[in-house]
């Protein structure tokens, strides 16, 4: 007969393998704002809603909160600390205005944990009415978090090339999404399975689009102009974190 446990722990395993190598994924883009002294038109918004997204399940996962789950802290917890890491790079790299902005988001993105860590341990009492408290939250920015790299696909049909939209990212969300889908269905954990879920549909989305687009992104050395005359937009990325 099959160990239900045995397999949960196993897909947790492997889902902080995957989780770890979509969290080294930017590494890329991060080491080319240090080679350029700049971080181009590249967004920082997906460092500030993963360090967000993060925390939160980071909390859910706390033993007061939703036990069980130590997979999920271990892989969030390291997220929160190498998305810190990126977006102090990125504020290296950029202007003054873009690090007031995002000195605004961390801040309120601090009163907002800070509230909702207090409102969960004063009003809310036992593991369920917690866990579905917190795991709403959750949701709620994971999907921001994983929505993130829309402005990146929307870019990538305006201009049809995928330059600032890598691979890597698609592909480990793709892989990462499926992992923790299957975890979160073993032992049935409904937010969970949400976020994780509708990662894998963002991610396929991606891959999709990079499949069309692929051969129309211009090559190193040639400009955009020269394979799309009548793009005259700026590219985005959105990169993701966890």
């Amino acid at each position: 007969m099959v160990n239900v446990a045995i397999i949960h722990t196993i897909l947790g395993i492997i889902g902080n393998f995957t989780s770890f190598i979509r969290l080294a994924s930017p590494l890329p883009t991060i080491i080319r704002h240090q080679k350029k002294k700049s971080v181009e038109k590249f967004k920082y918004h997906p460092y500030i809603a993963a360090i967000i997204n993060c925390f939160l399940w980071v909390f859910y996962s706390m033993p007061f909160v939703h036990p069980h789950r130590i997979p999920v802290t271990t892989v969030n917890g390291l997220g929160l600390i190498m998305n810190l890491a990126f977006l102090i790079t990125y504020m290296i790299y950029t202007n003054n205005t873009k690090r007031a902005a995002i000195t605004v988001y961390l801040s309120a993105e601090f009163l907002i944990l800070a509230l909702l860590s207090t409102v969960t341990l004063l009003v809310f009492h036992g593991h369920t009415t917690r866990s579905n408290f917190v795991g709403i939250f959750c949701d709620i920015f994971g999907i921001a978090f994983y929505g993130a790299p829309l402005v990146a696909m929307r870019n990538v049909i305006e201009t049809k090339s995928v330059e600032f939209m890598p691979l890597s990212l698609s592909l480990t969300g793709f892989v990462n999404g499926i992992v923790w889908s299957a975890y979160s269905i073993l032992r049935f954990d409904l937010y969970l399975l949400i976020n994780n879920g509708f990662g894998a549909i963002i991610s396929t989305l991606q891959l999709i689009l990079y499949a069309i687009y692929y051969k129309s992104t211009p090559k190193e050395g040639q400009n955009l102009s020269q394979v799309q005359p009548s793009s005259g937009r700026s590219l985005q990325l959105a990169t993701a974190g966890v």
